[in-house]
């Protein structure tokens, strides 16, 4: 296991330099930049103020020469500095990681806690009103696009009965560390983090469902049977214990989108998190905040990538990663 820890590690290496070099080669090809946006909306502005700041910035060098500088920040924890904002891109980031880490960790801790026991009642009970009821569910959720749910949700928790928060991640008045504060973060986190599990659970549901279903039909689960085995032994040591496979090994890409955050969940939201910030730092044309999150990005999906073969392999000893 070790050994393929390191070896695994040791290959992320030129990924993430392959990925780092088409990251920046995008991001220049794209038209414009913060500081021709800059020129547009400011009077006071002229060409030549604008080609003195682009050489200030270094933004007139050749590419190679700002792709050296852009990794070798990257290995210093440098992401450079923002353009819009006028702060380091890491200290920008860490202001919004937090919130969207907590949003992530809601949709999956909710998601999980829909997901399973539905897809365990639909695989055990199979052609009942309960399974029926459950694909029906499935259909829907599966049918139906997260912009459209949220918003849905937004307007009839937030705006019609007004039980939630409709923007926000905590109230103005609320004072750092007190139970108030704690309790308007909660407020604010229920309605993004619901409407981004329930629209979550439908591959996990799928999934259980149909591994339970295929999992009775085994032989080892018709000789633990015929053996005498209880029903609910069956399913609790036989069924459900390998049925949870495909479950694990989804888990590490799961992770990834506790990083990565919902682009669409915090800007219909307006949930201050890393989501939103990409999606208002491409419109802004800042590219030193884009590149800088598409690169975490990237890394917390190869890192997902590997936890999920660990975590498949700790779950189930008779598979051994070598």
């Amino acid at each position: 296991m070790l050994k393929f820890i390191l070896r695994r590690i040791v290959f992320m290496i030129p990924q993430l330099l392959i990925l780092s070099i088409l990251i920046f080669a995008l991001a220049k090809a794209m038209p414009g930049d913060a500081l021709t946006g800059r020129l547009a909306s400011n009077p006071k502005m002229d060409a030549h103020t604008l080609m003195e700041l682009k050489h200030k910035l270094g933004m007139d060098d050749p590419l190679p020469i700002q792709y050296g500088r852009w990794i070798k920040g990257l290995f210093h924890g440098d992401l450079g500095m923002s353009i819009i904002h006028q702060i380091p891109v890491t200290q920008l980031i860490a202001g919004k990681l937090g919130n969207t880490i907590l949003l992530g960790v809601a949709v999956l801790i909710l998601s999980y806690l829909i997901a399973i026991p539905l897809g365990v009642i639909s695989g055990r009970w199979t052609d009942t009103w309960a399974d029926k009821l459950i694909v029906g569910y499935n259909y829907v959720t599966f049918a139906t696009p997260l912009f459209i749910f949220a918003l849905l949700v937004l307007f009839i928790f937030g705006f019609v009965l007004g039980w939630f928060p409709t923007s926000g991640s905590i109230d103005i008045q609320a004072q750092n560390g007190t139970f108030a504060y704690y309790m308007s973060k909660l407020n604010h986190l229920v309605l993004p983090a619901f409407s981004g599990a329930i629209v979550s659970t439908t591959v996990t549901i799928q999934f259980l469902r149909n591994e339970i279903i295929d999992t009775k039909l085994k032989d080892f689960v018709k000789t633990a049977r015929a053996k005498g085995v209880s029903e609910s032994k069956v399913y609790n040591h036989h069924i459900f214990r390998n049925s949870l496979l495909p479950i694990a090994a989804f888990l590490g890409y799961d992770i990834v989108y506790v990083i990565g955050g919902s682009v669409f969940l915090e800007s219909i939201y307006g949930y201050p998190g890393i989501g939103q910030l990409f999606l208002t730092s491409i419109m802004q044309r800042d590219y030193s905040v884009v590149t800088a999150l598409v690169m975490i990005s990237g890394l917390a999906t190869l890192v997902g990538t590997l936890l999920s073969d660990i975590i498949l392999s700790a779950v189930d000893p008779r598979i051994r990663i070598e």
